[in-house]
């Protein structure tokens, strides 16, 4: 059975953003021009059926209940947008994306005029501490860029693109229907030139016609202090490459920070708790623990209840945008009870007991106290 889902490589409850960039992706990878494979051109048509119905909110709704047999059933098309073939990979992305309005003309973009290129989202995972303090981070990542070999026109060296004499060069045609009612007159984008009145007779061998490669990059970007879970940051002019001389996009970095086995995170201020025995909860102490910047002791005043915290100012996690300015370390202390005494703490115990509640131990409490003592 086909699994619209599992062609675009989404989970079911995915918003149509990710269903158009799963397409995007996928697309790249299966386009007969490009993927030489035998089953490419299937597997592309495949994707297109997939795309169209998910975008769909009736199609999506009609397909999640009965399948594909549902969509036959309801009447609806499900022969997909490449069934009578498809045309180039860019003018796939123009006419899916907003690019070209394939209608009665008025209003058409210029297809030969620059475009940018689109933004691209990688996502990177780093420690804890580096999301505190910041880090410089290597990264590598799959673009578009501009062929080198044609500089973009997708012509190989020594040609270029001829003016397309089915449209004269000015991308679309126009065909006139007589009715009963009288001539209409309608214009459409030129078959043969896909609108861009140019056609390439002989394409650049490096980038197939298409003026921009795939290709992988590494850079190091800057990661600054203070950063969260899912923060991002923008490297500009790092996306696709524009077309026709248009700007590259931008690169979007999604951080995912690894948790800490030992602090909590909350904004700015960062938890950790903290087991002190009942004689330092009653005397007081002062103990070693660990903070964001290393080892530090701190004073626990004498009398402190379970639950009570105590505040180390500007230990916490630095802000931005000023990142000398810190939020807290929040120490939360919890009293434990001791489980296993010698017989020297039992009898102060003992004695502590008869003096708070001035009466000794009864034979009935100390058996069901026999559990805790019985291993000192």
């Amino acid at each position: 059975m086909t699994d619209y889902y599992e062609i675009l490589g989404v989970s079911k409850d995915a918003t149509k953003d990710e269903i158009k960039s799963a397409f995007r992706k996928k697309a790249r990878q299966y386009h007969p021009d490009v993927n030489k494979a035998p089953d490419a051109e299937e597997k592309f048509k495949e994707l297109g059926k997939a795309y169209e119905t998910l975008m769909d909110d009736n199609k999506r709704a009609t397909y999640d209940r009965f399948g594909e047999d549902g969509l036959k059933n309801a009447g609806f098309d499900t022969g997909g947008p490449f069934a009578g073939g498809f045309g180039d990979l860019n003018d796939i992305f123009n006419s899916f994306f907003g690019g070209m309005g394939f209608g009665f003309g008025g209003g058409r973009p210029d297809p030969n005029a620059p475009q940018a290129g689109d933004d691209l989202r990688l996502d990177v995972e780093i420690e804890f501490e580096q999301a505190i303090f910041g880090t410089n981070k290597e990264i590598k990542f799959d673009h578009l860029e501009t062929c080198t070999e044609c500089g973009g026109t997708g012509a190989a060296k020594g040609s270029k693109p001829v003016t397309c004499k089915t449209c004269g060069g000015s991308g679309q045609v126009q065909t006139v229907a007589r009715t009963p009612l009288g001539a209409f007159t309608q214009i459409s984008v030129c078959p043969d030139c896909h609108g861009k009145g140019q056609k390439i007779e002989t394409p650049c061998p490096a980038c197939k016609g298409y003026g921009r490669i795939e290709k992988e990059k590494k850079i190091e970007i800057k990661i600054p202090a203070g950063v969260d879970n899912h923060s991002k940051i923008r490297v500009s002019r790092e996306g696709d490459a524009g077309i026709n001389g248009g700007p590259a996009g931008d690169l979007f970095v999604v951080l995912h920070v690894k948790p800490s086995e030992y602090f909590q995170r909350d904004g700015l201020n960062v938890f950790t708790m903290l087991e002190i025995s009942p004689a330092q909860a009653v005397l007081g102490d002062e103990i070693t623990i660990k903070t964001l910047d290393g080892e530090q002791k701190i004073q626990i005043h004498a009398g402190i209840q379970s639950g009570n915290t105590i505040k180390i100012k500007g230990a916490g996690v630095p802000v931005i945008s000023r990142p000398s300015q810190r939020g807290d370390h929040i120490v939360v202390v919890t009293v434990k009870t001791p489980t296993q005494l010698s017989d020297e703490e039992k009898s102060l115990y003992r004695r502590l007991y008869e003096l708070n509640t001035n009466k000794k131990p009864q034979e009935s409490l100390m058996s069901k106290v026999k559990g805790v003592f019985n291993n000192a």
